[in-house]
Order: C-alpha cells, then structure tokens, then sequence
C-alpha cells in the first residue's frame, strides 16, 4: 500500500486546526434557489465531504451584492440577511462533522452568464469574454459585451465583497476566500486582457493589482485579524485557459510578494495541472519547469510570510495529491472530489476511486444530475488500477 502520512499530516492557519491536507476545491453547482438562498440539498452535499474527511471545504463561488456580481443562474449569495441565514444550515452541518468551511466570494464581471439584478455587464474595461458561455451552467451563445465599470462601481463592488465578507463571519463560516482566478472580476482587473485602464485601477503588472488590494484592505478591516482572508488565483480563465500573466517570473514573484503583505493568510494557485510550468517559454531555462505554487513557494520563503498555500490542478490520484504537497501545504480536489464524496476515507483505506467524467454534469451542473450520475457510476469494487 502507498504511504500516504503526508496527506493526512495536521495543518494550522489562522487560528484553524485541520486534522489533513486535503481540501475540496470551489466549484459550481448552480443549484441554489432562485433568490440566491440555500436550497437544502446543498446542506447534504457540503456534508457528505466534510463526512469523507475533507478537512476544509471550500465553497462555491457566492455572489456578492444585488448588482453585478451574479454570474449564473441559481448561484448562491450573501449579499442579504436571508441569504445570510440560509447558509447556517450548511456551516453547521460540516462543523458537526468536524471539518472546517470557508465561503468563496465571487464578482463575475465580465464572464456573466446571468445575473437577475441587472440587464448589462461590467469589467476593468469594455471587454468580451472570449468562445461561448459553458452550457452545462446555464449558458448559451457568446458571453456579452462588457463595459467599463465606473469609479462608483468599483466602489461598490469593493463594498460587495466587504459586506458579504462580514455576513460570511456571522453565518459561522471559517473565513472567506476572494476569487481572483479563472476570469472573473479581481482577475479582469489583474489581467492586461481585461484592464487597459490609465487611472488608478490600471497600469503596468503591479498597479493592476491596486483593486484586489483595495478588496483585501477594505474585508480585513470588516472581519478582523481572527478570520481567515485568502485568494484563489490563475492565470487562465475558463474560455482562456492558455493565457499567462504578463512579466514572467520575475513579475509573479512581485505579485506574490504584494498580496503576502496586504495580509492574506493563505494563497490557493490554480491551474490546468498542479504539475504545470507557469512560464514555460521563460529565458532562463531553471525557471522554465516551475509552477505557480513553486515560484509562490519561493516567495514565501524569502518574505518568510505566514502564508498557507493551497494548490490545485487535475488531481485525480494519490500519487499527484503527494507530489503537490512538495511546495504546497495543502491539496485542494475538484472533478475527483466530486467522483469521490469520500476520498481522503478511500485512500486511507486503500480503497480505489471512481473515475470521474463529465456526464456527471450533463445537462447542467446540478446537485441532482451529480446525484443521478453518482448512483449509476459510483462502483470502487470495479475500478481496479485507478487507486
């Protein structure tokens, strides 16, 4: 049997103690209620993980205000007292477990597919997501043409995610994790393909960071220094995942080293594959091979930033789960996750894992056709070779 003791070593941030590494990754599940409230299967399947020993959870993208932030139909927020107080259930559910929970918060800018707030569309600057919306959350046909947000809205949607953030303490949950990756709005605003802005919000690679700052400035000061702040990011977005930020690895590493010291506690870098050079066409040739997780890594050792790192990226094995923790602290699990409502249980056990595969979201990515999917096709007993 493989020796998984790293995986199932212990794990400390920000006052939260997690009994593994293993984390669920932030993915969507369009199955709220209209409002945006809860709808009570969510309850069931937050716990089943925190039941199959994930020891963090981190939740769907949530929406964040009754403006701009929605991005799909039947996507949760907590951007109201109702939406608020729909979410109790959830937390409570995973901490009778006893895992932990941390709520995503989301602004879709522009990779909007539906918002019931409003009829248009905002982003850094007059932009169109590229290819088509993804059908299996709702969409159909080219994303809309985005304008540029204005500085009373950005204002806004920096209080969005402050309010909700607050709202996210008061419902139990275990911290927030702002969404700066995969294309929405705090990645427009990092991104030279979505911010060509020449006021304060733009500029060069570092001054493009001037709003997710603002963001991670504004929820601190709401939630206080006890609850845990952090910040998923990539490169690529959804419809673009070849795109790669501009400046190489010397401007990763400024990147990194400026979010460390607005005070994040952890760091959660995603991709196509944890394994994945970030800048393989890099001149110098050692920097070729490395991550985003490694070239954060380096940063944090030379800052030496309290920062945790989480890492994510086609983790559908023990083996790629154990290599991620090489520069990471913790492993964050999608697709798999969703095969395998129990997999830190499984590998523990030495039992195999279901191989996940995308009919699992035809037609839509719902709880109901996960459910449907998982009770014809969850069968470990014949998945030898896939452990």
């Amino acid at each position: 049997m493989t020796d998984t003791t790293a995986l199932f070593t212990p794990h400390a941030f920000a006052g939260l103690e997690l009994s593994n590494r293993l984390v669920l990754a932030p993915m969507t599940r369009t199955s709220a209620q209209d409002d945006g409230q809860v709808h009570f299967d969510m309850v069931d399947y937050y716990r089943d993980f925190a039941r199959g020993n994930f020891s963090l959870l981190i939740t769907e993208g949530i929406y964040t205000d009754d403006a701009f932030s929605q991005g799909y139909a039947n996507q949760p927020g907590l951007a109201n007292q109702a939406q608020q107080n729909s979410w109790r259930p959830v937390v409570d559910a995973v901490h009778q477990q006893g895992g932990r929970i941390i709520a995503q918060l989301m602004h879709a800018g522009a990779q909007t597919q539906h918002n019931r707030f409003k009829d248009e569309v905002v982003a850094p600057s007059e932009s169109r997501a590229s290819g088509e919306m993804l059908s299996f959350y709702g969409g159909s046909g080219p994303f809309p043409l985005a304008r540029e947000i204005s500085e009373a809205e950005v204002h806004d949607a920096i209080a969005g995610f402050t309010t909700s953030a607050r709202r996210a303490k008061e419902a139990g949950f275990d911290g927030i994790e702002l969404h700066g990756a995969n294309g929405y709005l705090i990645h427009q605003f990092i991104s030279e393909r979505f911010n060509q802005r020449d006021d304060a919000w733009g500029g060069d690679a570092i001054a493009r960071l001037a709003f997710p700052l603002a963001v991670i400035r504004s929820v601190r000061e709401a939630v206080g220094a006890d609850f845990a702040i952090g910040m998923r990011l990539s490169q690529g977005t959804v419809t673009e995942p070849e795109l790669t930020w501009q400046g190489g690895p010397d401007k990763a590493r400024e990147r990194f080293a400026k979010l460390m010291e607005a005070g994040l506690d952890f760091l959660h870098l995603t991709g196509s594959d944890v394994d994945a050079p970030a800048f393989p066409e890099a001149d110098d040739e050692r920097e070729r091979s490395l991550s985003l997780t490694a070239l954060a890594a380096q940063v944090r050792s030379e800052k030496a930033a309290e920062v945790s790192l989480i890492t994510n990226g086609n983790v559908a094995n023990v083996a790629k789960a154990q290599a991620a923790l090489q520069h990471a602290d913790l492993v964050a699990i999608g697709r798999s996750a969703l095969a395998n409502h129990d997999w830190p249980k499984r590998v523990q056990r030495g039992t195999c894992l279901t191989e996940f595969d995308f009919s699992m979201l035809s037609p839509l990515a719902t709880l109901a056709n996960e459910e449907d999917w998982r009770i014809a096709n969850d069968k470990p007993a014949n998945c030898e070779g896939r452990c």
